[in-house]
């Protein structure tokens, strides 16, 4: 680096001076480490997505389906074909033996008996029994009230009236009223004016004397606050000076040139390395993308086409298709023999039946018929049979009882 370029980094201010010395640096070594995490980011990025489209969204519409069909549609159909019908049945059972009964109880029995049982007989016995007697003892009451009244009056109402008004009112007048009104007027009135003043001239003296004394406490201990204060301030002044001067301004200059420099572009080259990093996280991958076509999906490409498909090819038009061919032909084959197996089966059991029971040859193969107990007067008999004797039948009965 020449003069010309000292002075060049000389004109920048000190922040922009580092600022590009540890650029390139720091890019650099940001780089170096930020790349293998962001491969192996893009690495986990596309295994997650990989795994959420191949797996989780699958799994998730499955157990969607799953949830749907096995929970939510018997669920509803359960709320709808049984729990509603059930609900409304138990309402209705509830209303017709809880509501319905205590309804017509209270509509057709309670009612009409509180009305007609005690109501209007009530009033009927109000209105014809219980006015006309309540009307006689009001006029008898009236009359014999003011002859009460009048003994009253005349044994106790005027005598008390005079005992108050000629004896009581005089006595407390003259007797407690008089007497107490001189004593204030000319005994306590004066007695207390007297014991007025002399408190007051004792309260005076004593405030004039508490003021002095407190203005000389507040002035001294006003002054004493004004040192300490003079003297904290003085402190504070001292203390706040050293913190700024030997931390704070240290602090913040360090901060302002080295350390907020040195952070921006750190924040830058991080953000530029990881953008970096993912063009060359996304060239690697789609390298070896390419690559793994080339030496993988290419050659089995060309193995599936040029080998496998006519080797299948072959195998189905030459071994297939002819074993094919042959199985089928077995098939029917062995299907024609069991059919024919069948037949002669069935035809030779037709004949063994015609020939034991006799029959035209036009009717049906099958069971045979039951043939009819026979009795003593009967004339059935089967075809190609001799008749059995009525003597030989009593002589075989004989000889099962003995």
């Amino acid at each position: 680096m020449d003069a010309d370029e000292h002075q060049d980094m000389d004109r920048y201010e000190p922040d922009t001076a580092l600022t590009r010395l540890i650029r390139i640096p720091v890019r650099i070594v940001v780089l170096v480490v930020v790349l293998p995490v962001r491969m192996v980011w893009d690495l986990l990025a596309a295994g997650w997505h990989a795994f959420d489209r191949t797996l989780l969204r699958p799994l998730g519409r499955g157990l969607a389906w799953l949830a749907d069909t096995l929970l939510l549609t018997p669920l509803a159909w359960l709320f709808t074909k049984v729990l509603t019908p059930l609900a409304l049945a138990v309402t209705w059972l509830a209303t017709a033996v809880f509501i319905w009964p205590w309804t017509g109880l209270w509509r057709y029995v309670v009612v009409p008996v509180a009305k007609y049982g005690v109501a209007v007989p009530v009033g009927w016995l109000y209105a014809n029994l219980l006015t006309p007697l309540g009307h006689g003892a009001a006029r008898l009451c009236g009359k014999a009230g003011r002859g009460v009244a009048w003994l009253v009056t005349t044994l106790v109402v005027a005598p008390a009236g005079g005992l108050w008004r000629h004896v009581l009112v005089p006595a407390a007048r003259y007797g407690v009223a008089v007497p107490l009104v001189w004593l204030y007027g000319a005994v306590l009135t004066p007695v207390g004016r007297g014991t007025a003043w002399v408190l007051d001239r004792v309260w005076r003296g004593t405030a004039w004397v508490s003021g002095i004394v407190w203005r000389g406490a507040a002035w001294f201990f006003g002054g004493v606050w004004t040192a300490l204060a003079a003297i904290g301030h003085g402190l504070w002044a001292a203390v706040t000076w050293l913190v700024l001067t030997l931390l704070v301004a240290p602090a913040s200059w360090l901060y302002r040139r080295v350390l907020g420099p040195v952070g921006r572009e750190i924040a830058e080259a991080a953000e530029v390395a990881w953008r970096i990093a993912g063009y060359l996280s996304r060239a690697v991958g789609r390298g070896i993308a390419r690559l793994f076509r080339h030496l993988v999906g290419v050659p089995v490409a060309w193995a599936y086409r040029t080998v496998c498909t006519p080797v299948g090819h072959f195998v189905r038009d030459a071994l297939w298709a002819p074993a094919r061919r042959a199985a089928a032909e077995a098939g029917r084959a062995a299907r024609s023999a069991l059919a024919t197996a069948r037949e002669t089966v069935r035809q030779a059991r037709r004949d063994a039946w015609r020939a034991l029971v006799g029959g035209t040859a036009g009717a049906r193969s099958g069971e045979p018929l039951g043939v009819p107990a026979r009795t003593l007067g009967s004339t059935t008999t089967v075809p190609s049979a001799a008749q059995a004797s009525e003597t030989s039948l009593l002589s075989e009965k004989l000889v099962k009882q003995g």
